[in-house]
């Protein structure tokens, strides 16, 4: 299911996993590096930032830089990031990021997983419109990656 304005990409899917696994995929940055595709440098800690390069076929070139914002056990995960920096040669570190978000819920089926962007609003307007539709495509691919990644795992 997928909800989107121009300001926030909002996306959900039941997992078949515990609530513990899917945690363990999206807070443990060498697991998430496995499923979202990037080759991160160091593990997720409330108020640092980490990067790597990205993994993707065709986009080694870039590399990914998050600041987690929250991490609360088995609950929500967040972080910000800089939606626009696809191309190397830019230098982005004067616009806004969004914030993503996971937020786990237990389901008698395993774990509902929701994840939102927020925040193109405050991005340039020469580049919000490229970095809400690349982001509206990636995050749907990325709930099939998580997926594929925790399978049924306990």
């Amino acid at each position: 299911m997928s909800d989107s304005t121009e300001d926030r990409i909002e996306k959900r899917i039941q997992l078949s996993a515990s609530v513990s696994r899917v945690w363990r995929a999206l807070t443990d940055y060498k697991e998430f590096g496995e499923w979202f595709g990037v080759d991160l440098e160091s593990p997720f800690v409330r108020g640092q930032a980490t990067q790597g390069r990205i993994t993707h076929p065709g986009y080694e070139h870039l590399v990914m830089e998050v600041v987690v914002e929250t991490i609360d056990p088995e609950r929500s995960f967040s972080f910000r990031w800089q939606p626009t920096a696809v191309n190397p040669d830019v230098d982005y570190s004067a616009d806004p990021t969004t914030l993503v978000q996971f937020d786990l819920e237990a389901t008698a089926e395993g774990t509902r997983l929701t994840i939102t962007e927020s925040g193109f609003d405050a991005l340039p307007e020469v580049r919000r419109q490229e970095a809400f539709l690349r982001n509206e495509g990636g995050w749907t691919q990325q709930l099939k990656n998580i997926e594929n990644h925790v399978g049924t795992g306990a």
